[in-house]
């Protein structure tokens, strides 16, 4: 598997990131897997591809702060990202890795990731709803994913050290949870690993074993990307 650690000064070029290594890897004959892993230095939030604007986000506080707001390509709930969220995607084959459903796939990155945590935190983590992690009962880890014919990307954070009030201040309730939320707040929902992101990043390129450096990065598809789609706000407020 490939590696790749790199994180990019605005938010759009990260979120274009991924969608530009999905299509590389996709048109790429020989090309075989990859773990990227990147941590933002700014607040901002990410709808997913489907979330109405009006009802994830809380647009006033996101305009009194001078957050910006941004539509990623993959499906699932809003999020706020910033210092202290530490950021995997994984550009997996279908064929290979036997990824043929969104379930597989979900199944195939979150197993993997919660042995990751229990080795390197010492902690009971499981599997909650479609693609999170919890521990007891408390999500520190959401995740989701966008699929072509070769290659799936799933991608997703881990809370570290984030400052969790700000997810109460960006996001509303969101329209569609859960069951095992049970309609409890933000803050009641999420909870810090309280874990140093040095050991998170390297556990989790040994889990994958990740041991070798991606050399090309597509560095020209990820600016056309910006342009046309994430740094536009027909994109990210088009629902």
């Amino acid at each position: 598997m490939k590696y790749l650690d790199l994180t990019f000064d605005d938010p759009a070029s990260n979120l274009a990131c991924d969608e530009a290594l999905l299509d590389l890897f996709e048109i790429e004959p020989r090309a075989d897997s990859l773990l990227r892993v990147w941590e933002p230095t700014d607040h901002f939030v990410v709808l997913g591809h489907s979330n109405r604007l009006h009802a994830e986000a809380n647009l006033s506080a996101c305009k009194t702060d001078g957050v910006s707001i941004l539509r990623r390509v993959s499906g699932g709930g809003a999020v706020v990202q910033g210092p202290g969220c530490l950021n995997y995607s994984l550009i997996l084959n279908n064929v290979t890795c036997r990824l043929r459903t969104i379930g597989d796939a979900f199944h195939y990155v979150l197993e993997r990731h919660r042995g990751v945590i229990e080795k390197l935190a010492g902690v009971d983590a499981r599997i909650d709803g479609i693609s999170d992690l919890t521990i007891s009962g408390r999500k520190f880890s959401g995740n989701a994913q966008y699929r072509k014919t070769r290659f799936v990307l799933v991608h997703g954070t881990f809370l570290l050290d984030f400052d969790l009030l700000l997810i109460e201040r960006y996001l509303r309730m969101p329209a569609q949870q859960p069951g095992y939320r049970r309609d409890r707040p933000h803050l009641e929902f999420v909870a810090n690993l309280n874990v140093a992101s040095r050991l998170v990043r390297d556990n989790l390129k040994n889990g994958w074993a990740a041991d070798e450096a991606l050399l090309h990065v597509p560095f020209t598809r990820i600016e056309t990307l910006v342009k046309e789609r994430y740094g536009r706000e027909a994109w990210s407020m088009k629902f």
